[in-house]
């Protein structure tokens, strides 16, 4: 068992199973729905929870009443929670997912952490006791600088969770151990790709890779760069597949996997979570996840 601490947006997801999602101005009735808590951390923190760890999520929740929902799936997951605004009011960051029957193609209106960033104030001294790494989604970037500055100092892996580009990543990417992106992640001044795997290696990160969902991984690893194939399944919802690679892959980094193999067994996990609706289901079918491996 290890311990991980992941940083970043924890949000009450509110998901629609649907046959396609409706035109201006139309009505439809949801084949399936589901209210859990979500976001990248959180369900990175979910997934290396499920494979046997001890998880905390650090994010900004507060008193609304919409968060006891939150509070009580996590709890179910066994995901300790660290809240950052314990005092505030206002409802936590919402997201509104449909879900496309026949696909897995999900589409998402989310307003994410813009209006509940956090201070480090609240954070305790003793956090990183213990912890043998750390994820970093971006999502709440001057708690996750300080706290990758911290696990650096401590010789802790900073494993970053860049989905999309955010202010601040210039400063928290180059504190990074690991950083696995999206396709989308495209930094300032990069217009493809190669360019964004040139722009990670420049600011000495010495592993990166790029998820592209089912195509090859594409990964650069010192002088080496090359591509991973990711197994094909048929999704029946794709919502969380790439949260749930990031958990999987801090589980299989931190039990001595090397990287590409890590990255290969974490394209298994995502696969898995691809195969049933909704973001909690494909852990409840018994069925017994690849164990750690080198290449």
């Amino acid at each position: 068992m290890a311990r991980g601490l992941f940083v970043g947006l924890i949000t009450l997801d509110c998901i629609y199973q649907v046959d396609h999602v409706p035109s201006s101005d139309e009505k439809i009735v949801a084949a399936d729905y589901l209210l859990v808590a979500g976001g990248p951390a959180t369900n990175a923190a979910v997934a290396f929870r499920y494979l046997g760890n001890s998880a905390q999520v650090v994010g900004g929740l507060g008193q609304h009443p919409v968060t006891s929902l939150i509070h009580s799936d996590l709890t179910a997951q066994s995901v300790e929670v660290h809240d950052l605004l314990p005092d505030r009011t206002a409802a936590p960051p919402l997201s509104t997912i449909l879900v496309t029957t026949g696909t897995g193609d999900r589409a998402v209106i989310s307003r994410n952490a813009v209006n509940s960033q956090a201070g480090t104030e609240r954070l305790p001294t003793n956090l990183l006791d213990g912890v043998e790494g750390v994820l970093i989604d971006g999502h709440q970037m001057a708690v996750g600088i300080h706290i990758a500055q911290l696990a650096r100092e401590r010789q802790i892996p900073v494993i970053v969770d860049a989905g999309s580009w955010k202010p601040g990543f210039e400063n928290l990417l180059p504190l990074a151990t690991s950083v696995i992106a999206s396709a989308r992640f495209l930094p300032p001044g990069c217009q493809n790709l190669k360019d964004t795997l040139d722009y990670l290696e420049q600011l000495g990160v010495p592993e990166t890779a790029i998820t592209r969902g089912t195509k090859p991984i594409l990964y650069r690893l010192g002088s080496q760069q090359a591509s991973l194939p990711v197994p094909a399944v048929m999704a029946k919802d794709t919502l969380g597949a790439g949260d749930f690679f990031h958990g999987a892959f801090c589980h299989y980094r931190l039990q001595g996997s090397t990287f590409q193999a890590a990255l290969i067994l974490a394209s298994v996990i995502a696969a898995r979570s691809c195969q049933s609706f909704g973001t909690r289901d494909w852990m409840n079918d018994p069925w017994s996840p690849p164990e750690p491996a080198s290449l």
